[in-house]
């Protein structure tokens, strides 16, 4: 699946720069007037408004074509496995437990006085 993930994401960012690229070289609208006082326009490759055709309609292909690998994306990053809780909590459960200390109480060694601070505190 991580190859999937990035073939994609490469696609994605080659259609990204193509799309800038002919954005950058279509002209806006008004660049027809200019045409009309003889900047040369009509005479390109693709004619007046040829290129203007193929230019946008080449743009809105390339525009669907990176919606689609924007969605595929989505899914992709969005079907990895989730995990319970924060990163923090994994760390903590994931370290060792170190053996409690005896209680004192019934049945232990210790003195019952000794576990406790009270007899410190002067009165």
């Amino acid at each position: 699946m991580s190859w999937l993930f990035s073939v994609v994401l490469t696609v994605h960012i080659l259609v990204a720069l193509a799309i800038i690229g002919l954005v950058l070289m279509q002209h806006g609208k008004g660049a027809d007037m200019g045409a009309a006082f003889g900047s040369g326009a009509s005479g390109s490759l693709f004619g007046a408004s040829g290129s203007a055709n193929f230019l946008s309609r080449t743009t809105g292909v390339l525009a669907a074509v990176f919606f689609l690998t924007s969605l595929s994306l989505a899914y992709i990053a969005s079907d990895k496995p989730k995990t319970a809780g924060s990163l923090m909590q994994e760390s903590v459960q994931s370290q060792a437990v170190s053996p409690a200390a005896p209680a004192v109480g019934e049945g232990s060694n210790v003195p019952a006085g000794a576990g406790s601070k009270a007899q410190d505190i002067p009165k």
